[in-house]
């Protein structure tokens, strides 16, 4: 086993699916297993389908209480589930105040009422591992039915459809973690950056279930990686390549700005906020109108096609970050400072 040191952000897809690959039996109850590209697993239990997931945030220490509760239920709701349940580990730093935890909770608490979900456990302590809050969220939903959306639900001929900006989340922490290196862009865009948690917002949840609703084959949540990293877990959990049109994508304009200046790609960047959605082709157009007319600003930007790999039209290899480009520039940050 190789001593080299791992960068900041998820671990590489390589050794993850290592690590996830096992030859245990996987008892008849685990419907969905752990796997690459795959949001949440489910469980089958008396009544219908459990849907379990999990993420945490760390790379920024901002309104965290909402913004774990939303990717986790983002994470949830791209099975085709709404989130119902939430749980959290809060880990504070030394010299937290009672008024940053009340804050906290409250974040947390107006982010689990706009959803209607509800807080049902977790753990919270003070503890000098950490130098910035941390919250590790938990989600969970029910499916009835027992019938869920997966990740590599992708077939052949799929329409991909993008629906919402990107980068939403990625604006947001570099507007609040890198500003010193923002001072030329200017306030009214940086303003809006951060604010980008609140308005457009994060939460897929509402144009996932509708997207679901409307005979999605699969749907995806692209974050760390951004919407690069997006396509290609959608294409390797499917066993599909895809071709996409990079002209399609649709972009949040504060976050492209930002990118611009920091000299990143968009396309590697936290991608919350944004949804990959595969339909057949003959219900794509349907789709992207009835949900660009709803208020969830939808584009064609991929066909899914036997193979593997994700091209563009041309025939080149769309650029896959395996470090997500928030976490390389944050951690350069650190290191020139």
């Amino acid at each position: 086993m190789t001593k080299r040191c791992l960068p900041a952000g998820k671990l590489p897809v390589a050794l993850l699916r290592q690590l996830l690959e096992t030859d245990l039996r996987v008892p008849a109850e685990l419907l969905l297993p752990p796997a690459v590209g795959e949001d949440a697993g489910v469980i089958g239990i008396k009544g219908g389908a459990l849907v379990a997931a999990t993420d945490p945030i760390t790379l920024t220490g901002r309104e965290i209480g909402g913004h774990a509760v939303k990717i986790n239920a983002n994470d949830v709701a791209v099975m085709g589930v709404r989130p119902r349940w939430f749980l959290a580990v809060l880990l504070l730093p030394v010299g937290s105040t009672e008024a940053d935890v009340t804050a906290l909770f409250e974040d947390m608490r107006t982010a689990l009422d706009r959803l209607g979900a509800t807080l049902v456990g977790g753990h919270t302590e003070i503890t000098a591992a950490v130098t910035q809050p941390v919250v590790v969220g938990q989600m969970l939903g029910f499916q009835e039915d027992g019938r869920f959306l997966r990740t590599a639900g992708v077939r052949a001929g799929d329409a991909i459809l993008q629906i919402g900006a990107a980068p939403i989340e990625g604006a947001a922490v570099l507007a609040n973690e890198a500003k010193d290196r923002l001072r030329g862009v200017a306030t009214e865009v940086l303003m809006q950056a951060r604010e980008a948690l609140r308005q457009p917002g994060i939460s897929v949840v509402e144009p996932a279930l509708r997207a679901a609703a409307l005979g999605a084959t699969a749907l995806h949540d692209p974050t760390e990686g951004g919407l690069s990293a997006g396509l290609y877990e959608l294409a390797e959990a499917s066993g599909m390549a895809l071709r996409v049109d990079p002209e399609a994508a649709i972009w949040f304009e504060p976050g492209e700005v930002i990118c611009d200046a920091l000299g990143i790609d968009p396309w590697g960047v936290l991608a919350s906020g944004a949804l990959l959605a595969a339909f057949p082709e003959e219900h794509a157009d349907e789709a992207q109108m009835t949900l660009t007319a709803e208020g969830h600003p939808t584009a064609r930007i991929a066909r899914a096609l036997p193979g593997a790999g994700v091209r563009t039209r041309d025939g080149h290899p769309l650029r896959r970050y395996e470090q997500d480009e928030v976490s390389r520039t944050l951690a350069s940050g650190h290191k020139a400072s």
